[in-house]
């Protein structure tokens, strides 16, 4: 759920892509990550008229927009837990893979996104999310899907931030809120946290891209002194070779992860219903806060959910045009209810002005 949608400017200069496919690929994938054209349909409260509709598309820093604005859904998506895959194999079979680097974090591996693009009439789909964005070019559809199978320029810049300001994971709950490809959940399994759990609006985001990512980036046990080099690759943190990932079963570290799909106001009933519900010591979440019809059941989370000293890390926009969301809205959401207190870490001017702000307990 509410990946966020919104425009991603340019990154190259902030992150290494090493991809085991082509050249050509490789090339593709840049040019898509720097400049693109997207739309999106919105049913949002914004205090616009019903029915207006508009265009947003985005290329090279120039954006105009489109949407229809409406009602927000009534009903929320039933939230649902995913168990780890029965076979790995098959969602690994076909993978291409990019590595990301920033500064010192460890390497981030995840579905090349144009490749996942392509390939993705090959994909199981119950929701039929996959069909529907292609068909109407659009990479938001409230209600039906809500982004997160795109990387959007907020999360680059959470993951800056931590890296800049050495943030350590180790023995750490976490959730990744609005996970999409789950780069910030992944950051916390590899330093260490001790419990991980992946939410998204969309179960086709979870099964067919969170799920495979994490699989990418798991520790695999191998005693075999015969292996090939290309093998032990695989060895010390690193992933093993395609070949080998797809004789194996799920890694030991799958163990500290859970995976959950949803609408937030059913995604929060469901995690207190157990006993006792977990509580988290860090959330981190990118680009969520872009409908203000959502502002409610994302404070509930975040309120009901958080360790007493916890902290939640959101990064971004100030504003997200034609849909009403952004930072100062947000920031005076948290200040009616009085619970949380917001503070502003991190300003970025480059292109659409950007932020990376936490969230605490009011202390009495």
């Amino acid at each position: 759920m509410n990946s966020a949608a919104k425009c991603s400017g340019k990154r190259s200069s902030l992150f290494l892509v090493n991809s085991v496919s082509t050249r050509a690929s490789i090339s593709v994938t840049l040019l898509n990550l720097m400049a693109f054209s997207f739309n999106f349909t919105i049913q949002a409260e914004t205090g616009e008229l019903p029915g207006e509709e508009q265009t947003f598309e985005k290329e090279n820093g120039h954006s105009t927009r489109t949407e229809e604005h409406g009602s927000a859904p009534k009903q929320p998506k039933e939230a649902k837990e995913h168990g780890a895959p029965r076979d790995p194999a098959a969602l690994l079979a076909n993978a291409v893979p990019e590595t990301l680097s920033i500064g010192a974090l460890p390497p981030l591996r995840h579905l090349n996104e144009f490749v996942f693009e392509q390939t993705a009439p090959e994909r199981e789909d119950d929701e039929a999310i996959l069909s529907q964005t292609i068909g109407q070019h659009s990479d938001l559809i409230s209600g039906v899907y809500e982004g997160g199978l795109k990387v959007w320029e907020c999360t680059y810049d959470l993951l800056d931030y931590l890296e800049q300001e050495g943030e350590t994971f180790s023995g750490k709950r976490v959730l990744d809120l609005g996970c999409g490809a789950g780069l910030l959940g992944l950051l916390a399994l590899k330093r260490g946290a001790s419990r991980v759990h992946f939410q998204d609006y969309n179960s086709t985001v979870i099964e067919q891209l969170t799920v495979p990512n994490v699989l990418l980036n798991c520790d695999y046990d191998d005693d075999d002194d015969d292996d090939s080099d290309e093998e032990k690759d695989g060895k010390h943190g690193s992933p093993p070779s395609k070949k080998r990932a797809l004789d194996l079963a799920p890694p030991p570290d799958m163990a500290r992860c859970r995976f959950f799909s949803g609408d937030w106001t059913s995604f929060l009933p469901l995690l207190l219903s157990e006993k006792p519900p977990p509580k988290y010591d860090m959330i981190l979440t990118s680009e969520t806060i872009y409908n203000t019809s959502y502002y409610k059941a994302l404070h509930d989370v975040f309120e009901q959910l958080l360790a007493n000293n916890g902290v939640v890390y959101l990064s971004t926009k100030s504003h997200y045009f034609g849909v009403g969301g952004g930072l100062h809205l947000f920031e005076t959401f948290v200040v009616q209810r009085n619970v949380l207190e917001v503070k502003r870490l991190k300003d970025i001017e480059t292109g659409l002005q950007r932020h990376v702000v936490s969230l605490r307990f009011k202390k009495s």
